[in-house]
């Protein structure tokens, strides 16, 4: 354990604050430092030395670690300081992590999404510790002077073949005016001695005893309260405002109409809802009560639309005909040709993301700047709209990126940032707008509702002569015109098509995946069926194809890498033994540079299944934490499980009829599965994503499963549809 915490009092815990310049996030690895034995006790540093944009180090050798990327609970903020460290050769438990300010100056890549921050940050992550690490020791050379191939380090301390030491806190000043090396040497992956290991949650002190760290907690003087009052539903403007009982409720200061457009629009400016009622006061409770106050009178800007207008409209766009996006051999010879085809329709609703944390966003905007505090995934995209809406120059705009609470691509679209903005440049003070619940759910940017329609040709031997797949979806077709089973069928045929709406879509974890790997699986277990074949035997005979002798040269995908997942998920789920009372569903899927395979068990009770058991082999490359990587995987699968069985978002006159958990079902504690395993393939390939590859196929493993216990196909989500719920 790091005794660091024994040595923070109130006074030390400001001053190395105050040093890391404007650290409101100070995360020390306080978990590390619960050993019973309190050996290596290191105080608090008298000095700092900034050595570059991600190390900082103290005289007595504590080092500072800031982390660049937002940190949305795939444990970055973590996983990143630990391949510095490793590099730096530094002890973890003498490490303070600290999240970096947003400057892309300094740090590439200031973005969560698309599980990409550790394989988009790990060669550069890796040479920043070890160009502060030969500096350092360029510095004790000097100073012992010594050949500096003649020093090796270990643990903060560098050591020369003579038997002299020095820690890495006495040489720190020196080594910053070192010439920084063009090249460094990396480590080789078999001295790892951080990456690979099980560290921690540094905010995990803070989560548990409620410290000040989301940005729902931010606090500032002077600050008031902000709520928001968006049209009842997608189409609708603001047509007049009566405030005057708003106002005469206490502590309301001011009611405000504000436009939340920037003039220079990026690609996260996707809301629908840019004009808007804020109210402004002194209390949370305030302007909640204020709001129900406020008489407006909207108008309609454009039509109402519902779910049973969409579901038409998508499944005309599946009835048309179509530009290919992919083609190959002569799919409508090999259909015509034969000897059975199997040919099924999926669907998918519209979701909300519910994070836990509402949106919420602190903004101070003055004369020619702006201060930005609060959750968000894309920060340098918010300071781009922000500049464009608030006529600052973008320089003049800081942000600081709070820990979130939740995001599944949801705070990828920054207009509640923007919404803050220009509430506090309107009525010319601090503001924290908060969001109610309702307030997401009925005008987010939602998981797209999709239809998918595949066909499947076999010949008289029973084996896959064609494959068809056609999607389409609001605002763009789900469909991966170059993924598997691209490349292991003589005759593919690949078509999207998309259907235009006011209701504003994006991003959902997975984006597409979520949907695309479920119904990809279960039709793949129909068309298995129908040829007689065990459904992972089929799927390995698909791959040898794509090893062996690949279809078309556009195929995204490793299929030695995708068998590998398969294969492996086979042997430790045994596959093949059957159990009394036990039904097996099996999936496999490719997306976010990683490959996964899932076996799920069902058991029925009392005529209910129940989820006993999921298999999870993936391969993500190098495994930085495993303990976290394993979270990320068995809250994949859970979240996954949960959507596929209850998630959905229906219309009805333009408004979401489900705005808030009494209506929009999530899965319950009770329904996750008794047990998840987790497997890693060990490759030494560098790492690739993991915060959403375990979600997608989850859904057809579940699929797959739930036939062989009820002898139902479902192929539209969600299952409850059918009827049906986990016990």
């Amino acid at each position: 354990m790091t005794l660091i915490k024994e040595k923070y009092n109130r006074r030390s815990f400001m001053k190395v604050s105050t040093m890391a310049g404007g650290g409101i996030m100070l995360g020390v690895s306080w978990l590390q430092s619960c050993a019973p034995e309190q050996a290596e006790v290191l105080g608090i540093p008298e000095t700092w030395v900034d050595m570059n944009a991600f190390i900082k180090i103290g005289d007595n050798g504590v080092v500072t670690i800031y982390s660049p990327n937002p940190e949305i609970g795939q444990n970055v903020k973590t996983s990143m300081p630990m391949i510095i460290a490793e590099e730096l050769d530094v002890d973890w438990k003498n490490v303070v992590v600290e999240q970096a300010p947003y400057d892309i100056s300094k740090y590439t890549r200031q973005l969560a999404g698309g599980s990409q921050s550790i394989r988009q940050g790990w060669t550069s992550l890796r040479t920043a510790g070890a160009t502060v690490r030969r500096m350092l020791m360029e510095a004790a050379a000097k100073e012992w002077q010594v050949p500096v191939g003649e020093l090796t380090t270990e643990n903060g301390v560098i050591k020369h073949s003579s038997g002299k030491s020095i820690g890495y806190g006495a040489v720190a000043s020196a080594a910053s005016g070192m010439e920084v090396p063009q090249d460094v040497k990396l480590k080789d992956p078999k001295d790892f001695k951080i990456i690979g290991q099980s560290k921690k949650n540094v905010d995990a002190p803070k989560i548990v005893t409620g410290q000040p760290l989301y940005g729902i907690d931010i606090k500032r003087e002077g600050m008031q309260i902000a709520a928001i009052v968006h049209p009842p539903a997608f189409g609708m403007k603001v047509k007049s405002v009566d405030d005057t009982a708003a106002r005469a409720v206490s502590g309301i200061t001011d009611v405000v109409i504000v436009n939340t457009e920037p003039a220079e629009k990026q690609w996260s400016d996707t809301n629908a809802f840019t004009e808007l009622v804020a109210v402004v006061g002194k209390s949370t409770w305030q302007v909640m009560k204020a709001k129900k106050a406020l008489k407006i009178e909207w108008t309609q800007d454009t039509p109402a639309e519902s779910t049973i207008d969409h579901n038409q409209k998508l499944a005309s766009a599946l009835a048309k005909s179509s530009e290919a996006a992919r083609e190959n051999g002569n799919p409508g010879r090999a259909f015509a040709n034969a000897a059975q085809v199997v040919e099924r329709e999926y669907s998918a609703p519209f979701l909300a993301h519910n994070t836990m944390e509402p949106m919420n966003f602190f903004a101070d905007v003055k004369e020619g700047s702006a201060e930005l505090v609060g959750p968000i995934q894309t920060p340098e995209y918010l300071s781009k709209s922000a500049a464009s809406l608030l006529g600052i120059p973008e320089e003049n705009i800081s942000i600081d990126m709070t820990r979130m609470g939740g995001g599944f691509g949801r705070r990828l679209y920054g207009h509640f940032a923007l919404e803050a903005a220009a509430i506090s440049q309107k009525v010319g003070t601090p503001i924290k707008m908060v969001y109610t619940r309702e307030d997401d759910m009925a005008q987010g940017t939602y998981r797209p509702a999709y239809q998918v329609k595949y066909r499947a040709a076999l010949d008289a031997n029973n084996k896959m002569t064609a494959l068809h797949v056609k999607g389409s979806g609001i605002h763009g077709s789900p469909v991966f015109a170059d993924r598997f089973p691209a490349g292991s069928v003589d005759n593919y045929l690949a078509e999207n098509e998309g259907v235009e709406s006011n209701i504003s879509a994006g991003a959902w974890r997975a984006p597409r995946s979520n949907f695309m790997a479920g119904i990809e699986n279960a039709f793949l277990d129909e068309v298995a069926e129908a040829a007689g074949k065990d459904p992972i035997d089929f799927r390995l005979e698909l791959f040898d194809r794509a090893i062996n002798d690949p279809i078309g040269e556009r195929n995204d995908y490793d299929p030695k890498r995708y068998a590998g997942v398969l294969e492996e998920v086979k042997k430790k789920a045994n596959w093949g033994t059957a159990t009394p009372g036990v039904h097996r569903g099996v999936s496999a899927y490719y997306c976010h540079n990683s490959y996964v395979a899932q076996v799920l068990d069902i058991e029925m009770k009392n005529g209910t299944p129940r989820v006993k058991k999921v298999w999870c082999v993936v391969d993500c490359g190098v495994v930085v934490n495993p303990g976290a990587a394993k979270n990320q995987i068995e809250g994949g699968i859970v979240d996954g499980i949960g959507h596929a069985m209850y998630g959905q978002l229906t219309f009805k006159d333009g408004a979401p009829e489900q705005q808030n958990f009494d209506r929009y079902r999530l899965i319950r504690q009770r329904e996750a599965p008794l047990e998840i395993e987790t497997f890693f393939i060990n490759n030494g390939i560098d790492p690739t994503g993991l915060g959403e590859p375990s979600l997608p196929p989850i859904m057809g493993a579940l699929a797959n499963a739930l036939y062989k216990a009820t002898g139902e196909r479902f192929y539209n989500q969600p299952f409850i549809q059918n009827e049906i719920k986990l016990g």
